[in-house]
């Protein structure tokens, strides 16, 4: 999933010091601090954040306890408590027995031993195959040791929401597949000079990269970070070109400090934007939006770097993660913290998870009921995308480290905030490319 997070400043010395409380796992591990189980056999605590996912996730976790017999409780803790309560568990207090990982924070966790290893539980389990899994996801919870710390949740991409009634309007074309950046910056240029500056063509937040301004980088051609995760290309001039798009999108979109106050999805749903971009995982919040409705899905657009009119290789790309579904090594009741993992994470399991409209898999190929499960609303967008190009959300050991210096004063900061000089946004490119490489100079 998207959003940055804000890593407390001890951090880094709580899991350290985590490491005296527990161990690196296996189906032995029963030693540390105490875990959220409030009896070994009978409960286990699941931790989330996302209250769209609970109904459905709790559905398919009570399937497992009828045959478990085991209850699995899950809570939903609001983004930024969830990550100061699990630093806190991790530092010595108590941790949940399952919860989520994310690509920001995961390689620290791994690291410092504080979640359940799950390589003999995986070894022993025909339902689960690595092989089976998204390669970006797997790698991603994946020491470099070969130690296993969490299974693939699901995985996700991102499409382009627009709002009819205002296309129709102020009388614009709805976007289609063969949309451009440039195509998207004429619509919106329309709308919001069209409304006199009462709606604004596009709204967003540069904050939220992973369905946002990343995209557009990727389908320029650069990176923010590369393959191996030790470099940048976002100060070339493939990246300088893919924010001079970014800019002028801007530039006829909500200003950041609107955005700021209001967040694009509250001035979408309140009708005063007629586009933002966002990741499968909120299709649930639109659809269940009172108007619902005048709300439509496409393909986010491409950059046609050739000029010959027609969505080539590599120039549309949509960004995709994945959560992992991890336990912590201090867990009372490792094996049925891993029987509920493995459950979720089971062909059943995945393929009920897109049939409940929960989120896609992160197995290959059990995704295709989540686009029949929003009866009225053709999400297929985020399924069609697979068809181009994906990029795994960039990450390095520590991406929060340059991924916050990037939306500060020296990083791109001047420029989301004054779109209106090219200038400025070239700097800002090199900025972040010099950002970028000395913090993973020191990782």
């Amino acid at each position: 999933m998207k959003r940055s997070i804000l890593i407390l400043s001890g951090l880094v010395l709580a899991l350290s010091l985590s490491a005296c409380g527990g161990s690196s796992g296996g189906s032995s591990n029963t030693s540390g601090t105490s875990g959220g189980t409030s009896s070994a056999s009978k409960t286990l605590t699941v931790n989330i954040w996302d209250s769209n996912q609970q109904a459905g996730l709790q559905q398919i976790a009570d399937e497992w306890s009828k045959t478990s017999g085991v209850t699995a409780k899950i809570e939903v803790v609001d983004w930024d408590n969830y990550w100061t309560l699990l630093e806190a568990g991790a530092s010595g207090g108590t941790m949940p027995d399952v919860f989520w990982t994310h690509s920001n924070t995961v390689q620290l966790y791994m690291d410092n031993d504080v979640l359940l290893k799950l390589n003999d539980y995986i070894e022993k389990d025909e339902a689960i195959n690595l092989d089976n899994y998204y390669e970006g996801i797997v790698k991603l919870y994946t020491r470099s040791d070969g130690n296993v710390y969490a299974l693939p949740k699901d995985h996700d991409t991102i499409a382009l929401l627009y709002n009819k009634a205002i296309f129709d309007q102020y009388g614009v074309a709805y976007p289609t597949a063969e949309w451009t950046w440039e195509d998207m910056y004429e619509a919106a240029k329309a709308i919001t000079e069209g409304s006199n500056g009462d709606v604004y063509g596009m709204a967003m937040n540069t904050s939220n990269n992973q369905d946002g301004w990343y995209n557009v980088v990727y389908d320029y051609g650069a990176e923010i970070i590369n393959e191996t995760h030790d470099g940048t290309t976002i100060g070339s001039d493939e990246g300088k070109a893919a924010m001079e798009m970014v800019r002028k999108l801007l530039t006829v979109g909500a200003p950041q400090s609107v955005v700021a106050e209001t967040g694009t999805d509250s001035l979408f749903m309140s009708a005063k934007c007629a586009m933002i971009s966002q990741g499968s995982w909120m299709i649930n919040a639109f659809y269940t939006a009172e108007k619902h409705e005048d709300y439509a899905w496409a393909l986010l657009p491409y950059a046609d770097l050739n000029g010959n009119g027609a969505c080539d290789d590599g120039e549309r790309y949509s960004a995709y993660n994945g959560l992992g579904w991890a336990a912590a090594a201090s867990t009372k009741n490792p094996d049925a913290a891993y029987s509920l993992i493995s459950y979720f994470c089971s062909e059943a399991g995945q393929k009920k998870q897109s049939e409940l409209g929960v989120t896609m898999g992160g197995m290959k190929g059990v995704s295709e009921a989540f686009a029949n499960a929003f009866p009225g609303m053709d999400v297929s967008p985020f399924i069609e995308a697979e068809s181009y190009s994906l990029f795994f959300r960039p990450y390095t050991r520590k991406t929060t480290v340059w991924e916050d210096a990037l939306q500060q004063a020296g990083g791109f900061l001047d420029a989301w905030q004054n779109p209106s000089d090219p200038a400025v946004m070239e700097k800002a490119c090199e900025n972040a490319q010099d950002i970028i490489e000395k913090a993973i100079a020191k990782e």
